[in-house]
């Protein structure tokens, strides 16, 4: 799906007529209707891991402004670590959750006035369609067609009247459970070079883990394109300011209360 979608915009950006023909192509479209679904979890794969390199990053940052030793890098840094990344996949879990069960319940909603009130829902479906330009005998066929079917007949009310596209089949664990991991694979990235230090003899530690952790952050920001659709190098650049910004910010804190320490 994601591939299809970026063919099609990479043809839009370009103008390329010919690209946008192939994305649109029969057996293309084959391909995107039965991979639909493969990327449920990659929005919450690629911003926990924006999240993680980012909080973590501060830490460090922070951290190294106030000239505090490794051991109180290594100790801050793993705990936002771990607390920050549990509490950003529990918060994505019981959102996705109370999302799914907010739609179940419109849908049931939905189902019960079907039932009940068949002649204010068939009313709202032709109301629906005649704002999008279906007029005289199209319009009732268009009714007909879509009030045959129950089930059409919801989605069509859950999607046109109550603007709500869930995915059904997304697990709240699963989502959870991506967010979290990302968030350590990437988060552990700015503490790497610290962590090695314990065993080799790394000199520069903070810049070293400056670069590396601007090439994730590059790295892991130009994925969003897969969810966003811009440019990757753009995605890539946004994030690296971004997270540029924190880490600065929470460096000049760290340096300016270093006497505190």
């Amino acid at each position: 799906m994601a591939s299809r979608l970026s063919d099609a915009r990479r043809a839009f950006d370009g103008k390329d007529l010919e690209g946008a023909k192939k994305a649109h192509s029969l057996k293309e479209i084959d391909k995107w209707i039965h991979s639909r679904g493969g990327g449920r979890y990659l929005g919450d794969m690629v911003y926990g891991a924006i999240d993680g390199i980012v909080t973590t990053f501060a830490v460090v940052s922070g951290v190294a402004g106030a000239s505090l030793s490794t051991s109180i890098v290594l100790i801050l840094g793993f705990a936002n670590l771990l607390g920050d990344g549990l509490s950003m996949a529990i918060g994505n879990y019981l959102g996705t959750k109370s999302e799914r069960e907010y739609h179940q319940r419109e849908r049931e909603r939905e189902a019960w006035e079907i039932d009940n009130v068949p002649h204010g829902e068939v009313e709202e479906v032709r109301q629906i369609y005649r704002k999008k330009g279906f007029r005289g005998e199209d319009l009732e066929r268009a009714v007909k067609v879509i009030t045959s079917d129950k089930k059409v007949w919801i989605d069509t009310m859950m999607i046109d009247e109550l603007n709500m596209h869930v995915d059904e089949e997304r697990s709240p664990f699963r989502a959870g459970a991506a967010t979290f991991l990302s968030f350590l694979a990437a988060g552990f990235m700015p503490l790497a070079v610290y962590v090695l230090s314990h065993f080799l003899p790394v000199r520069n530690t903070f810049p070293i883990a400056v670069a590396a952790t601007g090439a994730t952050l590059f790295t892991v920001g130009s994925l969003r394109t897969y969810v966003t659709g811009k440019r990757w190098w753009l995605s890539g650049l946004e994030i690296l300011f971004v997270g540029g910004i924190a880490a600065a910010a929470a460096y000049l804190v760290g340096f300016l209360l270093r006497g505190l320490a």
